[in-house]
């Protein structure tokens, strides 16, 4: 069993085995607003990915998912700061480098993004082959963009269609063909599902597994469909006003003995095949969070004790990590 927070196995000593592709420590994120102000969009997020595992990052949008992955790619606006670290696994931060070593020998190369809506992010006046071409050229000294193509189960008789002439489904194969093209170690994907029926949003996750287990990658998947990472993750990381309230190992958040945190238990609580009943309330606003526990206003167990905001801790006798009172 692998600890879901430090990345080693149970009972190893510290740094057995290979270095994680990505260590996150204490990672926080806040905006500067134009009256002076700050906003906290994420704050204190910490976790290790190793070669062939998949991290699942769930929470309602707004939570600070997004923003996340952005910092770690460097792609933040200019009214951000960022602190903590994200370590690849050479010892490289990518917090700090500087936007020349993200662009030459980062992005596309170490870490690729599978974005939300691929179709987006698609150059509108070229075809799917140009896109291809293009990144081969700047990657690697391939050019075989049919090759390319083929990883990710994206038609060659749709190769040269423009971006608006492709379904969500094909969109979404042309961007993981463009992410897998660098074999970057890790993959982000942005919630990669959005918009798909269930039928693509199935075949979307099995060839993300695919491509991460049987490849040896990493891939943190950012999605607010607990379905979809019930069918990949190997961990789950909920988030919640911006830090992260539970870390646990996948089989044991969606199985027995389920999640610890109360509103991990609305989020399973609100699927369609469960109870089906929505979490009350909505979240803070992330300028003006509680001093206490985010989501006491919205839970059901908080009482005096919420007035403090609790800490990420492991469980007696469990791998997972809750920050609650009542855990």
């Amino acid at each position: 069993m692998v600890d879901p927070y430090t990345g080693e196995a149970a009972g190893a000593p510290a740094g057995a085995g290979d270095a994680p592709v990505l260590t996150v420590e204490d990672l926080s994120v806040r905006f500067r607003t134009r009256g002076g102000g700050r906003v906290e969009a994420v704050t204190g997020v910490r976790f290790r990915l190793r070669a062939g595992e998949c991290l699942a990052l769930v929470g309602e949008s707004g939570c600070g998912k997004s923003v996340l992955a952005s910092a770690l790619l460097g792609l933040l606006p200019g009214n951000a700061e960022t602190a903590g670290s994200a370590r690849l696994a050479d010892g490289l931060d990518l917090l700090a480098a500087d936007e020349r070593t993200l662009a030459r020998r980062v992005r596309g190369r170490r870490v690729a993004l599978v974005p939300q809506s691929p179709a987006a992010h698609l150059t509108p006046v070229r075809t799917v082959r140009a896109h291809l071409a293009e990144t081969l050229r700047e990657l690697t000294s391939g050019s075989d963009a049919g090759a390319a193509a083929d990883r990710a189960a994206f038609p060659r008789t749709h190769l040269d269609r423009y971006p608006h002439e492709l379904s969500g489904g094909l969109a979404q194969r042309a961007a993981t063909a463009l992410a897998l093209i660098g074999d970057a170690p890790l993959l982000l994907a942005d919630e990669p599902t959005t918009g798909l029926d269930r039928d693509l949003v199935h075949r979307t996750v099995d060839e993300l597994r695919a491509h991460t287990r049987d490849a040896g990658r990493a891939l943190l998947l950012i999605t607010h469909d607990l379905a979809a990472a019930a069918r990949i993750a190997d961990t789950v990381a909920v988030m919640y006003a911006g830090r992260i309230v539970e870390l646990a190992p996948a089989a044991a958040f969606f199985g027995a003995p389920g999640p610890r945190h109360p509103y991990a238990r609305g989020l399973l609580d609100a699927l369609p095949e469960r109870a089906f009943i929505p979490v009350p309330g909505a979240p803070p606003e992330l300028g003006a969070l509680p001093p206490g526990c985010a989501f006491a206003a919205r839970c059901p167990r908080a009482d005096e004790a919420c007035v403090r905001r609790p800490e990420l801790e492991a469980l007696h006798g469990s791998d997972a990590r809750v920050a609650c009172h009542h855990a």
